[in-house]
């Protein structure tokens, strides 16, 4: 179904959402940008309009807070993303979970692919399905390709939580959502959860909600 803003330019969309002072407004699921594949980034918007954007999608994200934020999530179907992770968590929590921090950057048209047949099961939100996580099985290392902000070529090794993260924000650029690849038994609200399931690992989940581990 074709929406309004479909019909204009992206990078007139992107001028009129940086119009507005203050992170930008995140569509939440049901939006049908969110389900469509993204365009690839190829100079749709010029260098000044490309670095506003970035920054306000670095604003947004860590406004929010989220550890990603993809293009599509405010509104624009551009294959744009943007990561950080400050990893602020205990020490438990981050050896089991593999959490270091991660520096911000900009990737640009990313793709990934599984490096092994490892995989890892935790929970996950998605600031555009707001309230609520669901625990997901994803590659435990992936490689990525993409570009950033500047054309330049990355492509790296991702381990452990950076390896969750990338996944859940280049999937957002094809259209799929964390709950398209979650075990829905496992799907909590986010008091349930903090009250349940605030374990490092998802194991007493899984064992109490009846759903299997990789």
């Amino acid at each position: 179904m074709e929406t309004p803003s479909d019909r204009v330019p992206l990078a007139e969309r992107v001028e009129q959402l940086l119009a507005e002072e203050g992170p930008l407004p995140i569509v939440a699921a049901g939006h049908p940008v969110l389900r469509r594949p993204s365009v690839p980034y190829d100079g749709q918007l010029d260098d000044a309009l490309l670095a506003r954007f970035v920054q306000a999608l670095r604003v947004t994200m860590r406004t929010a807070p989220g550890v990603g934020l993809a293009a599509p999530q405010v509104g624009v179907g551009l294959r744009i993303a943007v990561i950080e992770d400050p990893a602020p968590v205990p020490e438990e929590v981050r050896v089991a979970r593999g959490r270091e921090p991660q520096p911000f950057r900009v990737l640009v048209n990313p793709a990934y692919e599984a490096v092994g047949t490892e995989r890892a099961a935790f929970f996950e939100g998605c600031l555009s399905v707001p309230g609520y996580q669901a625990v997901v099985a994803r590659h435990a290392v992936v490689r990525l390709t993409a570009q950033d902000e500047r054309g330049q070529a990355l492509d790296e090794e991702f381990t452990g939580w950076p390896a969750r993260i990338v996944q859940h924000e280049t999937d957002h650029l094809d259209g799929t959502l964390y709950l398209d690849r979650a075990e829905l038994r496992s799907l909590s609200c986010n008091a349930a959860a903090a009250r349940y399931w605030g374990q490092p690992t998802a194991g007493d989940a899984a064992r109490a909600l009846g759903f299997e581990l990789p």
